[in-house]
């Protein structure tokens, strides 16, 4: 990830999502393990504190329902670009569920999935494809924000942005609501984060470029300049 601040958390958002931060030694805590944390070794010595997250599977699974088999000739192609477009302009309050849920795992029929737990809890289920794309990343971004707090706290360490890199970046809509949910500034980018990354390690190794893990993170900050998003009041 670019070097913004030594104060930021990460979040690798794809069909799942990896959300944490970097520090110098692991957490060992009780707490930490309660909370299903994990300690990850890391490029030269930092280890990545972080938990899984559900991710935009819950969406491409929605899709895969819509554009199945019991669908029309002119339903099966869903755009997911004008879906994020019309949930962006979803005014009417969406449920917010959790994204976390062992029943949002397995492959399948997401949005009755999402109908069934709020009518378990007597809220009203999206009623639209719109809706349930904009509850979906309501949720996603609610996931994160609930987990860059948990690490916040478990960590001992100040978070004050947020770097999101992988496919999810490049949805604008999940990264500003991430930015509301945490009220943490939120620097997306870039989508080929991991390869980006492994590419630097192993030109480091062969000599190539030089220096620590900041060094290598200002080369991607001076190659892929990130968008921000900032949170609404």
């Amino acid at each position: 990830m670019p070097a913004i601040d030594s104060e930021s958390a990460f979040i690798s958002s794809g069909t799942w999502s990896l959300v944490g931060i970097e520090l110098e030694a692991p957490v060992l805590t009780p707490e930490s393990q309660a909370a299903n944390f994990t300690n990850e070794g890391g490029v030269d010595g930092r280890v990545r504190y972080l938990k899984n997250v559900s991710g935009l599977w819950l969406l491409s699974e929605s899709i895969r329902t819509w554009d199945g088999p019991g669908a029309g000739d002119a339903q099966r192609t869903s755009d997911l670009a004008a879906l994020i477009g019309e949930a962006s302009h979803v005014t009417r309050p969406v449920p917010v569920f959790d994204a976390t849920d062992d029943r949002f795992t397995a492959p399948g029929d997401m949005p009755a999935r999402i109908a069934e737990w709020c009518e378990e809890r007597d809220m009203e289920p999206p009623r639209s494809r719109a809706e349930v794309v904009r509850s979906i990343l309501e949720s996603l971004a609610e996931a994160y924000a609930r987990t860059i707090d948990q690490a916040e706290e478990l960590s001992g360490k100040s978070i004050r942005t947020v770097n999101i890199v992988g496919g999810g970046s490049q949805n604008s809509l999940l990264c500003q609501l991430t930015a509301d949910r945490t009220g943490r500034t939120v620097y997306a980018g870039p989508v080929e984060a991991t390869a980006i990354g492994n590419i630097l390690v192993q030109m480091r190794a062969v000599g190539m470029v030089s220096g620590d893990l900041e060094a290598l993170r200002s080369v991607v900050a001076a190659s892929f300049e990130p968008v921000k998003y900032t949170p609404r009041p």
